[in-house]
């Protein structure tokens, strides 16, 4: 009577309710239980509903002394670098961790740096999460993030949960499926009664599988989890002709199951993954590095030929990963195969989609909006945060700017001259943020602030690709803010400095 009896399993896992479920459904309990699961299920109908917004992990540590939390995205601009973290978590204690929206839905590594005992050096320990319309709640003994029974979700949790069945159900469903294809792929008689009766069943349990897969897709459609499942797709192969033959063939049906219509792929570690193997299937049938160059090259005109048909971004990424692929290993042919591409409007790869964001981002940053935060380095090693930084001048400056660049040693003289007036300095301070990351630039840069003592001076580690100049979208240096100190509200974007007196007296 129950159509998917997994859907209503995952619901009672983490507070082991498992058994008793399955104790109710075999005994007069039968009813009341499918009515009580009914409830439930309607419940998180209403939870997907949410509109997205921010999201908040909340981790409850035990099992060692403290630990550190740090939450990645594994992909975007963002990727290796936390988008939340808490230093220090004790055990019993519990630590929240905030997802902008904007990074969502989305693949998360949970980190754990941990003391097991005072004393002890931190080591650490790493989970996958999945993150999209829900808050998480996760019970965790970082020295066995991946054990079930020792870290475990809270009540309800749909996206990891449902993920963890859908593997467990799959590698029981795949496991035969791929041990004879293997054998049919390097089976060297193609007229023996043994192949063609294995061919017979791989079709049949390979159609019969995907049917499966098709099934979970539609039933899932409305969580991040499902754009997963179509990585498992089994396609079809010619079995004519030799093992190589065969192997060809395979992977040029290796992306009947992709949708890359689905911007929703580049935010998912198996999408990496699953181009790993595609490779190594064409890597496998290297025999020199010539050939292995000209197979490599192969490989991403397919791939990115099937990509161009789809979602922007999903080309976009398939060109970055050829691109990056191709000069590590140095494969002229790939890299000149790939200027169509990456000349193409439609391909829009990592350093586009970044630009066009922080086109996007820039416009915002006006008159009557509020400054982002940041947390940097001043020049002596301390911390400096830009929202609780104290001062009794009614506005901040925001100079970002790099030393090396001649616009901005323009603004430098300038702003220099009009704050070295009298009063002027009662009426703001000058926090001066260097996008300076090179071995020749930082000296510069070290040298000049010698002649600006007072202002305040801070680096972005990383320069134009740091998390300062993404969440303020720099695009080109300087930028000048005026900013309210006590709203950190923007006053003005000042062009000239000029400005400053007009702008300030209004």
């Amino acid at each position: 009577m129950i159509k998917n009896k997994i859907y209503y399993l995952w619901l009672f896992k983490n507070y082991n309710y498992y058994q008793i479920f399955i104790g109710f459904m075999n005994t007069k309990f039968y009813h009341f239980t499918v009515l009580f699961c009914a409830v439930l299920i309607i419940l998180s109908i209403k939870l997907k509903a949410q509109s997205n917004s921010d999201k908040t992990v909340t981790v409850y540590i035990r099992g060692i002394e403290e630990t550190k939390l740090t939450l990645t995205p594994f992909v975007g601009a963002r990727a290796t670098t936390p988008v939340a973290n808490v230093p220090k978590v004790r055990k019993g204690e519990t630590a929240k961790l905030v997802i902008p929206a904007k990074y969502l839905p989305g693949e998360f590594v949970l980190r754990a740096d941990y003391i097991s005992k005072p004393g002890d050096n931190p080591y650490p320990s790493e989970k996958i999460l999945l993150v999209f319309k829900q808050d998480i709640e996760i019970h965790m003994n970082p020295m066995y993030m991946n054990n079930d029974d020792s870290t475990f979700f809270g009540f309800g949790e749909q996206e990891n949960t449902i993920y963890n069945y859908f593997k467990n159900e799959n590698s029981n469903k795949r496991l035969q499926i791929e041990l004879l294809k293997n054998f049919l792929l390097n089976y060297d008689n193609s007229k023996s009664p043994v192949f063609k009766k294995g061919i017979k069943e791989f079709e049949k349990r390979r159609k019969q599988y995907n049917n499966w897969l098709k099934s979970q897709t539609e039933m899932y459609k409305d969580l991040f989890v499902s754009t997963l499942f179509q990585f498992q797709y089994i396609p079809s192969v010619k079995w004519q002709g030799k093992p190589k033959e065969r192997t060809l063939h395979l992977l040029q049906n290796y992306f009947e199951g992709i949708d890359f219509n689905d911007s929703l792929l580049i935010r998912t570690l198996e999408l990496d993954q699953f181009m790993n193997t595609y490779m190594g299937l064409y890597g496998s049938m290297a025999t020199s590095i010539e050939s292995r160059d000209s197979l490599f090259t192969l490989a991403g005109r397919i791939a990115c030929e099937k990509a161009s048909q789809g979602h922007p971004y999903c080309y976009g990424w398939m060109v970055d990963y050829f691109n990056d692929g191709y000069t590590i290993y140095k494969i002229k042919d790939g890299i000149e195969m790939l200027k169509k591409h990456i000349d193409n409007p439609k391909c829009m790869t990592a350093t586009k989609r970044e630009f066009t964001r922080r086109i996007e981002e820039m416009s915002k940053l006006k008159e009557g909006t509020v400054a982002p935060d940041f947390n940097l380095k001043d020049t002596k090693g301390n911390d400096f945060n830009f929202y609780t930084f104290k001062t009794n001048a009614k506005y901040k400056l925001l100079f970002i700017w790099s030393a090396d660049c001649d616009h901005c040693k323009d603004k430098k003289e300038k702003l220099k001259a009009w704050y070295d007036k009298p009063d002027n300095k009662n009426k703001l301070d000058i926090i001066a943020v260097s996008l300076d990351e090179t071995e020749t630039e930082i000296p510069v840069w070290e040298e000049t602030i010698k002649n600006l003592p007072d202002w305040i001076h801070l680096r972005a580690v990383g320069g134009a690709n740091s998390l300062f100049a993404y969440d303020y979208a720099i695009i080109a240096t300087p930028v000048i803010l005026l900013i309210d100190s006590k709203t950190n509200i923007i006053k003005s974007v000042i062009k000239e400095i000029e400005q400053l007196d007009e702008e300030i007296n209004k």
